[in-house]
């Protein structure tokens, strides 16, 4: 719950982020990249391999 101190607004980490940190975004990030790498190999081996 939100508390307000002298007219400031105080809140705890969670609240201020309003979600649990979570593997989620770590396998988002990680099959991202891992798109992208592959992408980029394809591209090397269709235009820059002689």
């Amino acid at each position: 719950m939100v508390k307000k101190k002298h007219g400031i607004i105080i809140e705890t980490p969670m609240e201020a982020r309003q979600a649990e940190p979570g593997p989620s975004i770590l396998l988002l990030l990680l099959i991202s990249v891992s798109v992208a790498v592959l992408a980029m190999a394809v591209v090397w081996f269709v235009f820059f391999r002689t």
